[in-house]
Order: C-alpha cells, then structure tokens, then sequence
C-alpha cells in the first residue's frame, strides 16, 4: 500500500502522524510511504531522518494525496485540503464530525473512507487512540488555567496552590474521564482545592480510593453544579460523548454566578463544547472574555507540545495503521471490532451513529458496507 503522511496546516499544529520508526517498519513489511517535506519538523523530525528509513520526501502536497492509497494525519482535513481526498482514499486522523457539519458533508461527498481516532473503541469502552491525546490535554488544561489565572493574563490574580496562610485556588472539573482525571491530578499536585463531578458512581467510586485528599468527588446534577460554579477559581470542561455532541452542562446565564476574573478551559470544545460560551480558538489567540470570565477554547491543545504529543500519539496510532496498511481497510475492520468503530463515513454514506444524529444524517449500517 502507498501511506501518505502530509504536514499538518491547522493554525499551530506541530504534530506528525508518523514517526520515522513507524515509516521504517511500513517500508520493511513492503509499503511506500510519501512523507511531505517537512511534515516531521515541528516535531522534531528532519527530512533527512525519513529519508535514512527508506521513506520518499515529497515536495508537493498534492502529489503526497494523489498517489496515497491511505492518508494518515493528525487533525481533520481542513477547507483547502478537502479537494483533494477522493474516492476510496482512506484517511485516518481525528475528524469530530459532529462539531462540523461542513467537514462532515465535505467527507461524504469526496466518497473517501473517514476512519475517526476518536470512535475507535474496546469492548471495555475505552477509546485507545484517544487517550493518549486526553492525558496530554488534561494536563495542559490545569498548566493553560492557571497562566490565565494571573492578572497579567485577565484572571483572578490567584496562584493555584497558594502559599502558607493564603487559601489555594478552587479548580472545578466536570467530567471524570481520561482528560478529568488528568487534569485533577495536575491541579491537585499543584495544591488547588479539587473537585470532579461526574454521573457515573462506579468512577466516582473508583476515583476516591486512587486521588489524594485535596480532591472530592461528588455526583454531578444541575444543582450541584451551579453550587460548585459559584466556588471555582478554574473550571476544565471534560465531558465526552464518544463521537458525538457534547451537551452544553454550563449555559451563558450561568456565568452570573461565577466569579469575575474566574477561568474556563473546556477541553471538549472539538466536540462542540460542554460550556455553551465556548467557541475554538487558537494557540496564537487562545482566549476571550464573556461575561468577565475568561474562556480558554484552543482545539488542538497537545500541539503546543509536539514532541511529547507526536510520540504518545504514534505509540497508540501506529498498530493500527500497521494493520489498515497490511489488510486493506475492509478487512482490518472486520478483523476487528474496535477498529471497525472507528469507520464513520463510507463513500458517501454516514455510518457512525453520532454523526448521523448531529446533523439528522441518514445512518446506514455498518454491516452493510463491510
């Protein structure tokens, strides 16, 4: 199989979707790859390092598309790239279809197959090959809070752990997944007063015995919420619906009661957002104020540190484009479950059910297009 791997464009983004080490092994088991010039550079890796492992560096993005039996990236395909997917091309990358509706009609009518990172799924729910960019982006979300916390920035003046005989922050984290976790760890081991809400009592149970003793946990309704909203300091959004809409928990008419100067980083706003403020922005201008709060909506936030995202990224990754690359996308799918979740439109036809359901799409079997 010919794999393309182009350099990412989104504003900032500096990851690659394969590493050296991953074109090497392709190479070995018999597969072309076509790495852009200078698609590894943002994260460290030159030309030069591609080269050496057998893998073609290519001048011409469109010539890295137009030869590409699959195309592996990072972040979805934005306007100027949507011309050039095609029918058949398997593109393998995080799309989040239900926050964009024009992505998504643009994939359907390219008839290419759209294999979505964040809706590959285990029989135990967890979702492998997003994991790795939540632990990235739960971490940030506590280290971009408490930057935006600093008056310099428009927050509260407060440092988050505070100092002896000055109170620490109050960090807010709604959603005890992967990001949440992540993140209340980070906030915690910096001192702040943590809480996680969540509906879920298994995790929440789970989570008590493995947090240290400046976190509560507390089950997660509207009055509660409201309650907390009114004490935190840093709110992180951390809510996923896997492939489909985040609802909107925090509402505009809820800023009111939160503090002026106070912080939100809603990591799910690639999903549309738990916060209904919340709009992306981008590293070069990652906040806004309503309300006189400050809202921190960076979509792409493990780009700020490449190196560190490309490597965790390419570690989960790469078994599974070793796999589309080796079997054909049918067969790789049929082969595996978890893999085959991860297909979310198939020539022209929507075949994840989150996605149907945002844009009142016809959802058409999976079944039936393997």
């Amino acid at each position: 199989m010919i794999i393309g791997v182009p350099k990412e464009i989104k504003t900032n983004e500096n990851r690659v979707a394969l590493v050296p080490a991953g074109a090497e092994a392709l190479g070995s088991e018999g597969h072309t790859v076509l790495v852009e010039a200078g698609a590894g550079h943002g994260s460290g890796f030159t030309d030069a390092q591609y080269q050496a492992v057998g893998a073609t560096v290519v001048a011409k993005v469109d010539e890295v598309w137009a030869r590409a039996e699959m195309i592996v990236k990072v972040k979805e395909p934005i306007k100027v790239e949507w011309p050039r997917m095609r029918k058949g091309q398997v593109i393998f990358t995080y799309f989040h279809f239900a926050a964009d509706e024009a992505l998504t009609r643009a994939v359907i009518g390219s008839g290419c197959v759209a294999i979505a990172y964040e809706t590959v799924q285990l029989e135990s729910g967890e979702l492998p090959l997003l994991t790795p960019m939540s632990e990235v982006a739960g971490r940030m979300a506590v280290q971009e809070g408490a930057r935006y916390l600093e008056k310099l920035h428009g927050g509260r003046g407060i440092l988050l752990g505070g100092v002896p005989g000055v109170m620490p922050a109050e960090v807010l984290v709604i959603g005890g997944g992967v990001v949440g976790t992540n993140a209340a760890k980070m906030a915690a081991g910096l001192g702040a007063h943590t809480t996680i809400l969540d509906v879920n009592l298994d995790r929440l149970r789970y989570l008590s015995d493995v947090m240290p003793a400046n976190v509560d946990l507390i089950y997660s309704d509207r009055h509660t919420l409201l309650e907390q909203l009114a004490k935190a300091d840093l709110l992180i959004g951390a809510v996923l619906l896997p492939g489909a809409k985040a609802p909107n928990l925090v509402q505009r008419s809820d800023l009111k009661l939160m503090k002026p100067g106070s912080v939100i980083v809603d990591v799910a706003v690639d999903q549309g957002g738990c916060v209904e403020t919340i709009k992306p922005t981008t590293h070069e201008a990652p906040t806004y104020m309503v309300d006189g709060v400050v809202h921190y909506g960076v979509a792409n936030m493990p780009g700020a540190v490449p190196r560190t995202s490309t490597l965790a990224l390419t570690n989960a990754t790469f078994p599974y484009t070793r796999r589309l690359a080796k079997r054909g996308w049918r067969a790789a799918c049929e082969a595996d479950p978890a893999l085959a979740l991860g297909l979310n439109v198939v020539d022209g036809k929507v075949v994840y059910p989150g996605v149907a359901e945002a844009f009142n799409l016809h959802l058409h079997e999976l079944k039936a297009v393997l």
